[in-house]
């Protein structure tokens, strides 16, 4: 089952590249985030196909996708849905629930940050619970349900950042760069061609929620989790098994759910390459984006020119791996 998986996910990969040039490992997180249901946040300068991506994922995904353009004006009530007071024949009123955008499988939050935080809070139960409350009335959202969004990290003026709650609610904060010369010369020669490419359709909703068990059942061993738990620890300042560093240069570290995005990241990584099991590599290679977005630095560490992401990657050196013992070794 696990090869047959493998075998999808290059499909998916094949059908999104004829879309999107590069990126590799931009795709390989947003499929680690699917098949363990996770949201990403995509975070790049304008002109990077970030709306494209997903866009084209949906398309190789047989799911509903639904796209926000998030706005100052933006109501959380644009978001979710409102009840409607209707008239019926006999003329009785009654109120009839009028669903929102985010009653979908892939929903694209647009610059998320050029909402006021009233607005983005709105995606908060949807994310966690995946569930919608409106008046007295919870509505359950459809499953599979992703939240998707971007944000650009240029302007800063009339932009509202993500609170703390809301980046929490995100497995991957994603960061897409620039492409290398070769990429660009082949974006500039398939983007100005008349002829378009169009992606064909690789997984239901239905095979999507199967991969996700099947995700879910790859083993962890004992040394994965206490790797991780002591990854996470070491970002916090107040904690013993901090480094000095940390408690020099992070104002506060991650909370417990990152430990769990870590190891579904690590079983996402592993169940993609064909491998039973979760390996300490898997868990090193999910660190950055799990980790960048729920750290954060002390105004010494700005001072120092010490980002988020240098914090986890010292981190990643200094925290020793625990020693897995052969199977042949007795004890």
């Amino acid at each position: 089952m696990l090869q047959e998986f493998r075998q999808h996910r290059m499909v998916m990969q094949q059908e999104l590249q004829k879309i999107i040039v590069g990126q590799d490992l931009v795709i390989e997180q947003l499929f680690a985030a699917i098949f363990t249901r996770g949201h990403c946040l995509l975070e790049g300068v304008p002109g990077l196909a970030k709306t494209l991506m997903v866009s084209t994922l949906s398309q190789i995904l047989d799911l509903e996708f639904k796209r926000i353009q998030f706005t100052p004006d933006l109501m959380p009530s644009d978001i979710t849905g409102t009840n409607v007071l209707e008239e019926d024949e006999q003329g009785r009123r009654n109120f009839r629930f009028v669903e929102g955008p985010i009653f979908t499988n892939i929903l694209l939050a647009d610059e998320i940050n050029r909402t006021p935080p009233k607005t983005q809070a709105a995606l908060l139960q949807a994310m966690q619970e995946r569930e919608v409350s409106v008046g007295q009335e919870t509505y359950k959202l459809p499953d599979p349900f992703f939240t998707i969004a971007t944000q650009n990290p240029i302007e800063q003026e009339g932009t509202y950042p993500l609170p703390e709650a809301q980046l929490d609610r995100f497995m991957f904060n994603i960061k897409i760069d620039y492409p290398t010369l070769e990429e660009e010369q082949r974006i500039l020669t398939t983007t100005t061609r008349s002829e378009k490419q169009e992606p064909n359709k690789v997984l239901s909703a239905r095979a999507i929620l199967n991969l996700q068990k099947l995700v879910g059942s790859v083993a962890v061993s004992e040394y994965i989790i206490k790797y991780v738990a002591a990854l996470v620890r070491a970002t916090r300042p107040r904690d013993d098994s901090a480094p000095e560093f940390v408690k020099e240069l992070v104002e506060w570290g991650a909370g417990p759910r990152a430990g769990q995005f870590l190891i579904h990241g690590g079983k996402a990584l592993a169940a993609m390459d064909g491998r039973f099991s979760v390996a300490i590599e898997d868990v090193q290679k999910c660190a950055i984006p799990v980790l960048r977005h729920r750290v954060s630095t002390n105004f010494q560490a700005q001072a120092e020119g010490m980002t988020n992401e240098d914090v986890v990657t010292r981190l990643l050196k200094e925290i020793p791996t625990p020693e897995i013992p052969k199977f042949n070794e007795k004890g």
